[in-house]
């Protein structure tokens, strides 16, 4: 079966608030082997959200519809759906009346507004609201499913649980879900797509989705069957092809980021790691450090932003970085060799570039070099990347993580 999701609010419209509602939902409907193929956000204006039901009722099996089920005269929702599969609003006493005694129980009086929250579509069952005022609604029509939802998530949510949960297993024909997850490093989205899109493009079931950020691609395969075992049997078949296309390049089999596996292999050596950094202003420490139980591993680091410090707190030559810049392969190399002197890191990291928005050294702005000392030596490596500061940091950040990843593990 598929589903769409109408969030309904004039203020999910705006640059301030976002429909995270809709991300919850679909991680729950896809558990049941529902697909959601189409979500739309429409504000509070009923002819226009009456519509919005109607074309995604033409089009879906199950149709939720979160939001707009408050007091006010902007609260649509239940007109709109109302008016959209032709059935009247009818008072339910009991409902008001529930709403009041909650009031009661807080001091308060209800006011008189609340009453619309008491109003039911023609055969729709109510959906219990523990956390609030306003009941959800189960409507069923012509062998589809319409899901009216509160918009707070503190209330959408468990009432998902407890009331739309068992309603769903019911009504949707069981299907069991595998899936898996890879993420990769050191690879554009583009040239990753080329190369396994041979082996995932003759596959309808498990369905692929490559997800990119800054330096890192994720790989989802998610297969929908009638048992489990064939479902894992897909998920497998595909993932391994694709394995066997990325080597190396695939850092994480289950979803874990780059900063928890590089931590995870220091930790099953028992070495360590030190940082010194200039362009990235701490990202790299922040990395490796925001991981549980990275005190194991992580010795601590340089921010090292100016000259001057580089000089005073790394050991470099101040006529070195005269001579080349501080954006050069010999100042990064000498920042990652006495990091790792300094603080005794069985290995250390270095960053320094030109992260923009104007080169201070004269080097093009994305221009990186990134050092690694370790037991072997000292190397350095030249990355070049475009587009704004956060990008270009975030970007050379994950470089450093992958290179000592690849180290650590004899690669090259």
């Amino acid at each position: 079966m598929n589903a769409e999701i109408v969030a309904v609010g004039s203020e999910l419209l705006t640059a301030g608030r976002l429909d995270t509602n809709s991300l919850w939902l679909t991680d729950q409907l896809n558990d049941l082997g529902v697909e959601v193929v189409q979500k739309a956000v429409i504000g509070d204006e009923r002819a226009r959200l009456t519509a919005g039901v109607q074309d995604a009722l033409a089009r879906a099996d199950i149709l939720f519809v979160t939001g707009g089920l408050g007091p006010t005269e902007d609260d649509l929702t239940r007109d709109a759906v109302a008016a959209a599969t032709g059935r009247e609003l009818i008072f339910d006493e009991a409902i008001c009346a529930g709403i009041e005694a909650r009031f009661a129980r807080f001091g308060r009086r209800m006011s008189e507004v609340n009453k619309r929250q008491a109003y039911v579509i023609e055969g729709a069952e109510v959906l219990a609201n523990a956390n609030g005022t306003a009941p959800g609604q189960w409507l069923a029509v012509n062998g589809k499913a319409v899901v009216l939802l509160p918009g707070p998530p503190g209330e959408l949510k468990p009432m998902f649980t407890r009331e739309c949960l068992p309603r769903l297993q019911a009504f949707v024909p069981p299907l069991a879900i595998a899936k898996r997850w890879f993420r990769v490093a050191g690879m554009p989205e583009s040239d990753l797509d080329q190369l396994i899109a041979p082996e995932y493009t003759k596959y309808s079931n498990p369905v692929t989705t490559i997800l990119a950020s800054a330096g890192d691609v994720e790989i989802h395969l998610r297969a929908r069957c009638a048992t489990g075992e064939e479902a894992e049997r897909l998920c497998t078949e595909l993932g391994d092809k694709i394995l066997g296309l990325l080597g190396s390049r695939a850092y994480s089999l289950d979803g874990t980021p780059l900063d928890a596996t590089v931590g995870r292999i220091l930790g099953e050596r028992g070495e360590t790691v030190a940082v010194a950094e200039s362009a990235t202003g701490g990202m790299l420490a922040q990395r490796l450090t925001r991981v549980a139980g990275s005190s194991k591993y992580f010795v601590g680091g340089f921010l090292t932003y100016s000259d001057e410090a580089k000089a005073k707190l790394l050991g470099v030559p101040e006529e070195l970085i005269a001579a080349n810049t501080a954006v050069s392969e010999v100042v990064a190399a000498w920042m990652a060799a006495n990091a790792r002197e300094k603080t005794g890191a069985t290995w250390a990291l270095s960053v320094t570039g030109e992260a923009g928005p104007e080169s201070a050294t004269g080097a093009p702005v994305g221009t990186m070099y990134v050092g690694l000392a370790g037991p072997s030596g000292t190397e350095v490596k030249l990355l070049r990347f475009g587009g704004d500061r956060e990008r270009i940091r975030g970007f050379v950040t994950n470089a450093a993580l992958n290179f000592l990843r690849m180290r650590l593990l004899g690669l090259d």
